[in-house]
């Protein structure tokens, strides 16, 4: 009996490791396609941050100033209790950085499917805010050691306005640092058609280094 052949898989990426992808230089860019594909074709993959985000969120919706990402580190699995208290200090001072806690609430956010050339992009930010005088902002964090570096964060700031109709009509696209506390917004000399050029050539590179790995 012959073994059925399984379908090929289709290049894909999600807008964290699309900007990750982006980031890398050289043969590092074939080594991490490499790796998101495997991890596809294994579906593997863990998130770590899970208890953390609904925390944050939990925060923002009932106006509590950060009682309940402090009491977090408690009740997360010891293996990812350092994480945590590393990355509790910048988000709490995020957090207040954004005003009266009455002043904002969460808003709903919609993940939106991105095309660059032929490759699709899923467009996931991990939650919306809504500012008592109408203004929201649509919400990626970052969670690396590392700052998020200005190509990343074109990256994934355009893309996510690009899709914004689709993820929190009329809302602006904000990347947080967790880390920091510290929040990137699309600088103002910013040239949508040439981060577009660039990116859409990042994507056909994107696609041939995974067809190539196949």
């Amino acid at each position: 009996m012959t073994a059925p052949i399984s379908a090929p898989l289709t290049p894909y990426a999600t807008l964290l490791g699309f900007t990750r992808y982006v980031d890398r230089t050289g043969p590092t860019k074939a080594s991490f396609v490499g790796g998101l594909r495997r991890q596809r074709a294994s579906r593997s993959g863990f998130n770590p941050h899970g208890q953390f985000v609904k925390a944050l969120k939990a925060d923002i919706a009932f106006h509590t100033g950060g009682t309940h990402l402090a009491q977090v580190v408690d009740v997360v699995k010891p293996r990812w209790r350092p994480l945590y208290q590393s990355l509790v200090p910048g988000a709490t001072a995020w957090l207040h950085s954004l005003g009266e806690p009455a002043g904002v609430d969460l808003a709903q956010t919609r993940d939106a499917l991105a095309m660059l050339g032929d490759l699709p992009i899923k467009i996931n930010p991990h939650f919306g805010i809504r500012y008592a005088d109408g203004r929201a902002e649509a919400v990626r964090l970052h969670f690396d050691e590392a700052p998020p570096s200005e190509e990343a964060t074109l990256a994934a700031l355009h893309l996510t306005a690009r899709h914004m109709d689709a993820v929190l009509p009329h809302a602006e696209p904000v990347l947080v640092d967790v880390r920091r506390g510290s929040t990137h917004r699309m600088p103002d000399n910013a040239r949508p058609d040439e981060i577009e050029r660039w990116l859409a050539g990042e994507a056909a590179a994107f696609r041939a280094i995974w067809s190539a790995a196949a």
